[in-house]
């Protein structure tokens, strides 16, 4: 062998290793393969919301606020897997301040257009590959008003604050990709300053106080999550423990205002979510609870999970079981698109029927009655919200829970509670979409229910007869 031979011999073996180094890192070769993320997935009323090329497996959230100054400071640890070859991705992000991104510990290029953030990491990533992005965040938080004049995001309290994210608000408080479709496991720590309590989903695992005189905790849910059912609560909270189920904790907290006259009901939680077991299947998650605010901190309840939110004035029995019965429903079989969303609220809402026949002597043959008369309720099929601002109208909740109770009528009691039970066990912690649900339905009742679907989830106008 000839020394120039040997020199190409080298130089080959030299780039091998180079290329070899590249697909370990998770980078491609010769930067021309990588494309960037889809920014937004398109979703039929948000189709900015999400992110493209990527899939989240965990959130790490470490946070820190000082409600004297409304300021956040923020580090999201994002762990991820690539599902095509990356030169680019995005992130949904609201009006906070970005001061660094890393990933892969190599410092990345970031750039913001609106609520998108895009991050370029120095060496491309393969598809495939498991990376970590790190971003380094602060600012004040924005409340976020939604089309129908509700407000999410963060909401400032009294004594703190509330951070709700439906449909889009989680955006507000932490970068990540905020459609429900990609679910993660999370651990939120959050600092704040003494006298005060930061609560989130899932379970405590770290309390301690600084030496500043602040405390800081860490939630962790090891199940997965959409990122809309992320919650944080930083204020002054009465608590109390429980547990259900053997060995699940409940959590329960409500502002010491009105922690004494909603003592009672939150008592309650073990004994409804036993209720709701027996009717639903095995509870889902390794938490439980709820937080209860003041009517002036928050306009609504929400499913948020393991810990739904709820203000005094709907703090009730029909509420609380509607709420936990989304923990099945909508919490771990999550909606594919926002479009899916009676599928939460369909099965919520019977909950509350079904809870009236066992315990309120009222049949849940009475309440469809009672929803077939309301003409609200045939504003539009509850499988196609108009706009973004109906996704929580009246269909949603009442014709979606029609639909259910024609199936019951149409298959009977022993196979429709057997759906109940099999819809949340076969897409436990994943997600699901409307076709999916039609097509497990009809293959428990072991026929074509086309006619039902046409009538009752996608017919315009009301039935002549409440039997069609």
């Amino acid at each position: 062998m000839n020394t120039r031979s040997r020199v190409r011999t080298g130089a080959l073996a030299v780039a091998l290793a180079l290329l070899a180094a590249a697909c370990t890192s998770g980078g491609v070769a010769g930067g021309v393969r990588g494309k960037p993320g889809a920014a937004g997935l398109r979703d039929p009323y948000f189709p900015k919301l999400g992110n493209g090329g990527y899939d989240v497996t965990h959130y790490a959230l470490t946070l820190s606020y000082d409600p004297a100054d409304g300021r956040l400071d923020g580090r999201a640890e994002i762990t991820a897997k690539a599902t095509q070859d990356l030169s680019a991705f995005n992130l949904d992000l609201a009006g906070l301040t970005v001061r660094r991104a890393t990933v892969d510990g190599d410092t990345a290029a970031v750039n913001r257009a609106g609520n998108e953030l895009t991050l370029r990491p120095r060496a491309e990533i393969a598809d495939g590959h498991e990376f970590r992005a790190v971003i380094t965040y602060d600012g004040e938080p924005q409340t976020i008003t939604d089309a129908d004049g509700s407000e999410e995001g963060w909401l400032k309290t009294a004594d703190g604050a509330l951070a709700l994210g439906e449909p889009t608000g989680s955006m507000a408080w932490f970068p990540g990709n905020h459609h429900p479709s990609d679910k993660a496991s999370y651990d939120i720590t959050v600092t704040v300053p003494a006298g005060l309590k930061a609560l989130s989903n899932g379970v405590l695992t770290a309390e301690k106080k600084e030496k500043d005189g602040r405390v800081t905790a860490t939630w962790h849910t090891p199940e997965p999550m959409a990122s809309y059912l992320a919650m944080l609560a930083i204020g002054k909270y009465d608590t109390s423990t429980a547990t259900v189920f053997g060995k699940v904790p409940v959590l329960t907290a409500a502002d010491p205002r009105i922690a004494t006259e909603t003592a009672a009901l939150r008592a309650r939680i073990p004994e409804i979510l036993d209720w709701e077991k027996e009717n639903f299947g095995p509870y889902p998650f390794s938490a439980a609870g709820a937080i209860v605010e003041p009517d002036d901190d928050v306009g609504y309840a929400l499913e948020t999970q393991t810990r739904p939110v709820f203000p005094l004035g709907s703090f009730d029995t029909g509420t609380v079981v509607h709420e936990l019965a989304h923990q099945w429903y909508g919490d771990s079989v999550s909606p594919a698109s926002w479009k899916d969303m009676w599928l939460n609220e369909s099965f919520a809402t019977y909950a509350e029927w079904l809870y009236e026949e066992d315990f309120e002597h009222t049949p849940a043959q009475r309440s469809f009655e009672k929803a077939f008369a309301n003409q609200g309720a045939w504003a539009f099929p509850p499988a196609e919200p108009p706009t973004p601002q109906d996704l929580f109208g009246t269909p949603v909740y009442q014709r979606g829970a029609m639909v259910l109770h024609r199936i019951r009528q149409t298959v009977g009691d022993e196979k429709f509670f057997e759906i109940l039970a099999g819809w949340p066990e076969k897409y436990r912690h994943s997600t699901a979409d409307t076709e999916d649900f039609t097509r497990y339905v009809e293959s428990v009742a072991g026929r074509d229910l086309s006619g039902l679907w046409d009538v009752w989830l996608y017919g315009d106008g009301k039935p002549e007869k409440i039997t069609d």
